[in-house]
Protein backbone atom coordinates (compact mmCIF):
# COMPACT_ATOMS: atom_id res chain seq x y z
CA UNK A 1 0.00 0.00 0.00
CA UNK A 2 1.31 3.43 -0.93
CA UNK A 3 1.06 5.59 2.17
CA UNK A 4 2.63 8.66 0.54
CA UNK A 5 -0.66 9.55 -1.16
CA UNK A 6 -3.40 10.70 1.20
CA UNK A 7 -6.94 9.75 0.22
CA UNK A 8 -8.71 12.83 -1.04
CA UNK A 9 -11.19 14.35 1.35
CA UNK A 10 -14.53 14.72 -0.39
CA UNK A 11 -16.69 17.81 -0.46
CA UNK A 12 -19.53 15.66 0.93
CA UNK A 13 -17.42 14.92 4.03
CA UNK A 14 -16.64 18.60 4.47
CA UNK A 15 -20.30 19.55 4.05
CA UNK A 16 -21.40 16.87 6.52
CA UNK A 17 -19.07 18.28 9.18
CA UNK A 18 -19.85 21.95 8.45
CA UNK A 19 -23.59 21.28 8.70
CA UNK A 20 -23.17 20.01 12.28
CA UNK A 21 -21.48 23.17 13.55
CA UNK A 22 -23.68 25.49 15.61
CA UNK A 23 -24.96 28.60 13.78
CA UNK A 24 -23.47 27.39 10.47
CA UNK A 25 -25.65 27.21 7.40
CA UNK A 26 -25.09 26.31 3.76
CA UNK A 27 -25.77 28.66 0.85
CA UNK A 28 -25.39 28.31 -2.89
CA UNK A 29 -23.79 31.41 -4.46
CA UNK A 30 -23.05 31.62 -8.20
CA UNK A 31 -22.85 27.86 -8.47
CA UNK A 32 -20.59 27.48 -5.44
CA UNK A 33 -21.33 25.92 -2.04
CA UNK A 34 -20.48 28.21 0.85
CA UNK A 35 -21.04 28.11 4.58
CA UNK A 36 -21.90 31.13 6.66
CA UNK A 37 -22.40 32.16 10.23
CA UNK A 38 -24.66 35.19 10.02
CA UNK A 39 -23.47 36.99 6.91
CA UNK A 40 -19.83 35.89 7.27
CA UNK A 41 -18.61 33.26 4.80
CA UNK A 42 -16.18 31.00 6.64
CA UNK A 43 -15.92 28.09 4.19
CA UNK A 44 -16.30 27.71 0.43
CA UNK A 45 -15.93 24.67 -1.82
CA UNK A 46 -14.59 25.02 -5.35
CA UNK A 47 -16.97 24.08 -8.17
CA UNK A 48 -14.59 21.32 -9.30
CA UNK A 49 -14.44 19.80 -5.79
CA UNK A 50 -10.65 19.97 -5.62
CA UNK A 51 -10.20 22.86 -3.17
CA UNK A 52 -11.78 24.56 -0.23
CA UNK A 53 -11.33 28.10 0.90
CA UNK A 54 -11.60 28.65 4.60
CA UNK A 55 -11.01 31.17 7.31
CA UNK A 56 -7.35 31.23 8.31
CA UNK A 57 -5.28 33.77 10.26
CA UNK A 58 -3.65 36.31 7.92
CA UNK A 59 -0.44 36.33 9.97
CA UNK A 60 0.02 32.56 9.45
CA UNK A 61 -0.98 32.38 5.79
CA UNK A 62 2.40 33.08 4.14
CA UNK A 63 4.17 30.60 6.42
CA UNK A 64 1.63 27.87 5.66
CA UNK A 65 1.98 28.37 1.90
CA UNK A 66 5.78 28.50 2.10
CA UNK A 67 5.98 25.37 4.25
CA UNK A 68 3.44 23.29 2.30
CA UNK A 69 2.79 24.76 -1.17
CA UNK A 70 1.30 21.46 -2.36
CA UNK A 71 -1.38 21.87 0.31
CA UNK A 72 -2.01 25.60 0.76
CA UNK A 73 -2.45 28.46 -1.71
CA UNK A 74 -3.03 32.14 -1.23
CA UNK A 75 -6.49 33.42 -2.12
CA UNK A 76 -7.06 35.71 -5.08
CA UNK A 77 -5.67 39.21 -4.74
CA UNK A 78 -9.14 40.63 -4.08
CA UNK A 79 -9.56 38.17 -1.16
CA UNK A 80 -6.17 38.84 0.44
CA UNK A 81 -7.80 41.38 2.77
CA UNK A 82 -9.77 38.55 4.40
CA UNK A 83 -8.56 35.91 6.84
CA UNK A 84 -8.65 33.26 4.09
CA UNK A 85 -6.59 30.48 2.54
CA UNK A 86 -7.15 27.83 -0.15
CA UNK A 87 -6.56 24.16 0.64
CA UNK A 88 -6.01 21.35 -1.90
CA UNK A 89 -8.26 18.51 -0.80
CA UNK A 90 -6.03 15.78 -2.21
CA UNK A 91 -3.21 16.95 0.08
CA UNK A 92 -4.99 16.67 3.43
CA UNK A 93 -6.35 13.80 5.46
CA UNK A 94 -9.60 13.66 7.39
CA UNK A 95 -8.07 14.77 10.70
CA UNK A 96 -6.48 17.84 9.10
CA UNK A 97 -9.73 18.66 7.30
CA UNK A 98 -11.58 18.54 10.61
CA UNK A 99 -8.97 20.82 12.23
CA UNK A 100 -9.13 23.36 9.39
CA UNK A 101 -12.94 23.38 9.23
CA UNK A 102 -13.42 23.63 13.00
CA UNK A 103 -10.77 26.35 13.33
CA UNK A 104 -12.30 28.39 10.50
CA UNK A 105 -15.76 28.08 12.03
CA UNK A 106 -14.55 28.91 15.55
CA UNK A 107 -13.07 32.18 14.30
CA UNK A 108 -16.51 33.52 13.29
CA UNK A 109 -18.74 32.42 16.17
CA UNK A 110 -18.82 33.95 19.65
CA UNK A 111 -16.15 32.49 21.91
CA UNK A 112 -18.69 30.85 24.22
CA UNK A 113 -20.24 28.97 21.25
CA UNK A 114 -16.83 27.61 20.22
CA UNK A 115 -16.04 26.70 23.84
CA UNK A 116 -19.35 24.86 24.29
CA UNK A 117 -18.70 22.91 21.08
CA UNK A 118 -15.16 22.11 22.19
CA UNK A 119 -16.39 20.79 25.53
CA UNK A 120 -19.11 18.72 23.82
CA UNK A 121 -16.47 17.22 21.50
CA UNK A 122 -14.11 16.54 24.43
CA UNK A 123 -11.46 19.02 23.24
CA UNK A 124 -11.08 20.88 26.53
Amino acid sequence: MNSSKTPMVSTDEIRALAQTLPRSYEVFVRGQIKFRVGQIVWLALSKDGERMGCGFPKEMRQSAVAAEPHKFQLPSESDMRFNWIHVCLDAIDHAEMRDLVEEAWSSVVPLYVAQEYGRAMGYS
